[in-house]
């Protein structure tokens, strides 16, 4: 996805053909939802002038997690005036970044150095400045259930497994959900297509991931929106159930 999209209305997608970010407008104002690789900052003026807006009419970043393919602008994004926030399990590795555990430790990657596409994946952050996290200290958090005080009123989903914080965001009045890398259309290594989960390495909990689907499947929307790969035009129930036939 390069470059400001239109989605569905009032919906942009943003980023790279490897990884995504959103800004919904509600009312004028801006929410995003994740913040990409810090290499977006080159083009994130004219990003937003593409669609009439500055960085300083972002009221808001709502970051489904900590890792560092969605925090990249995160630190652009606050100096030019937008909250930041995320969910209060995952606020201590966005302030502090470290290591994933569980299945996504780093040893668990090495099987993954041996597929070409992995390179192309690497080079892919390596240009866009993905290796170097920022430290996003003082972030706001959120919960479960809560419905965020930011443009458009969104809801978040606890989902975890990819992180032990990881969140989807639900927003009624636009009929989207968010789901960040609670499941991809898109997977980075291999390149396979359609709902599928995230690689089982870069998973803190392969299985915790998988069960996690249920929390998504009754959610009312007409669009889900991952953070790698294009848009599902459907319900989260028919996407669920598309990865569930990968699993």
């Amino acid at each position: 996805m390069e470059g400001p999209v239109e989605i569905v209305p009032r919906v942009y997608g943003l980023g790279s053909e490897l990884v995504n970010w959103y800004l919904v407008e509600t009312d004028g104002e801006l929410t995003a939802v994740d913040a990409g690789v810090p290499g977006f900052a080159d083009t994130l003026e004219a990003d937003l002038a593409a669609i009439g807006h500055t960085p300083a009419d972002v009221s808001a970043l709502v970051l489904t997690h900590s890792d560092s393919d969605h925090t990249g602008i995160a630190l652009d994004l606050r100096a030019a005036g937008a909250r930041v926030l995320i969910g209060a399990e995952d606020e201590p590795t966005l302030a502090r970044p470290r290591p994933k555990t569980g299945d996504a430790s780093p040893i668990h990657l090495l099987p993954y150095l041996l597929h070409p596409n992995t390179y192309r994946l690497l080079v892919h952050f390596g240009r866009r400045g993905a290796f170097k996290q920022p430290k996003v200290e003082g972030a706001e958090t959120y919960a479960d259930g809560d419905v965020l005080d930011v443009p458009g009123s969104p809801r978040a989903i606890h989902t975890p497994g990819h992180t032990v914080g990881h969140c989807a965001i639900h927003f009624p009045s636009h009929n989207a959900l968010f789901v960040g890398d609670a499941f991809c259309t898109l997977n980075v290594i291999t390149r396979a297509t359609g709902p599928r989960l995230m690689p089982r390495a870069l998973n803190v909990s392969n299985q915790q991931t998988a069960d996690s689907l249920a929390r998504l499947e009754p959610i009312q929307a007409e669009v889900v929106l991952p953070g790698h790969g294009r848009p599902w035009h459907g319900t989260p129930a028919h996407a669920v159930a598309r990865v569930r036939e990968t699993l």
